[in-house]
């Protein structure tokens, strides 16, 4: 086996640590910056490589023992910094967004701030997904692989998903996948069957919970319990159903909201209740119930026919919300409203070039941004610029501590 010793200098959008071989940039999973590492290069595509990290030489001061036994290269795959003292992966977050909107944007000086921490790091996840581990029960995937290594427990699992994980036997066979989620500030819990058919499995199970089952094609079936739960942010409480998405991590969700409101409200137009806002890709109405508290008409857009439902049941108590389902670049091109401000919270991809062009002809006085994915973003507040908005501020949020994830909100001023 052929090793080189590395120094390596920042952390990488995506979770390695990045140093270099000569010119060559070379990528360091589960390392971090200012180490000296011995690595073995697996990957060379010539003006950059990945490799896999050895040996730490000299270890930084923000490297901790990992409490998790399921973690590392060979483990499972859904944290990929347990390996960094908590304080520093916030850190560390910040300095990666402001890199991508630096190197992809084009943004000499981002006016990113730090990044909001969550309490504890740990035992925030509402919602988890496991796979069937062959002959020994439940777990997740493995990082970068279609294996399912088994877990008897997972540390990120909010106290409600721990213990009705803790709490399950179930039959696995014919099982593609089995989501609990919860609602963290009503107690009410969920198991969501995929299966290869339309047999739910057998299950015992002696906590309440709601047992709903997706169908390959079609709706949810209720099998017990009711077909969706309810959660509160903010004071407001959100129906949400089995297929429906919402966000993981129930009090960061809550600043989301402050954010979204802090631009639109406090710094943006300061809406005294004449003003049409757009919501694009709404969901289940996370934005759109406290906008619709502060303006004449919200048009909330979702593709997610699921999560239309549930918008419109969350927004029932305000007769100025419009709910449109489609995809956002198929729908907003053929709004005749005049938009004064708009939300946006597009999937990792970020917005669609279609989306992105339509929401500019619209001319909105301020867009307010909520990313997953600081690459996206960046590109795509690259192309707000070019249209002639200015990038105000940036607030990153740590929704997904113990893993590389940067959710963060930007408002863009016209």
């Amino acid at each position: 086996m052929d090793t080189a010793t590395l120094q390596l200098t920042t952390m990488a959008h995506g979770g390695a640590a990045l140093g270099r071989l000569d010119r060559q940039a070379v990528f360091v999973p589960y390392a971090l910056p200012g180490e000296t590492v011995r690595v073995e290069i697996t990957d060379d595509r010539g003006r950059f490589a990945f490799a896999r990290l050895v040996e730490v030489l000299e270890p930084s001061p923000a490297r901790v023992e990992p409490p998790c036994p399921y973690f590392g290269p060979s483990g499972c795959g859904g944290c990929g910094w347990q390996h960094i003292a908590y304080e520093e992966q916030v850190h560390l977050k910040t300095d990666v967004l402001i890199d991508q909107l630096t190197r992809i944007g084009g943004f000499s000086d981002p006016p990113v701030a730090p990044t909001l921490s969550d309490d504890t790091g740990w035992a925030y996840r509402n919602r988890a997904r496991f796979h069937a581990a062959l002959g020994k029960g439940l777990g997740f995937r493995a990082a970068g692989s279609h294996d399912v290594i088994a877990v008897d427990e997972c540390m990120i699992l909010h106290p409600l998903l721990a213990e009705l994980y803790a709490a399950l036997d179930i039959d696995l066979e014919g099982l593609i996948s089995l989501s609990l989620r919860a609602g963290t500030a009503t107690g009410e819990r969920m198991l969501v069957f995929e299966m290869v058919d339309d047999l739910p499995p057998t299950l015992e199970v002696d906590v309440p919970v709601s047992r709903v089952l997706l169908l390959p094609e079609g709706p949810h079936v209720n099998l017990i319990g009711s077909n969706h739960i309810t959660e509160r942010v903010g004071g407001r409480s959100y129906r949400v159903s089995a297929p429906s998405f919402f966000q993981v991590n129930t009090p960061q969700a809550e600043r989301l909201v402050s954010l979204v409101l802090k631009g639109l409200v406090l710094e943006a137009l300061d809406l005294g209740g004449h003003e049409t806002v757009l919501d694009a890709y709404c969901g289940v109405g996370l934005f759109t119930v406290p906008i619709a508290e502060h303006s004449a008409l919200v048009i909330g857009i979702e593709a997610d026919h699921s999560a239309v439902e549930d918008l419109i049941v969350n927004t029932s108590g305000h007769d100025n919300v419009e709910a449109i389902e489609g995809p956002v670049e198929a729908v907003l091109p053929e709004l005749s409203e005049t938009i004064d401000a708009a939300v946006v919270d597009p999937p990792r991809a970020g917005l669609d070039r279609f989306a992105l062009d339509a929401l500019v002809s619209c001319h909105p006085a301020r867009v307010v941004y909520v990313s997953c994915d600081p690459a996206t973003l960046a590109r795509d507040a690259k192309r707000l610029a070019r249209a002639g908005y200015s990038l105000l501020w940036v607030q990153p949020v740590d929704m997904f501590p113990q893993t590389f994830h940067v959710e963060s909100v930007a408002l863009f001023a016209a």
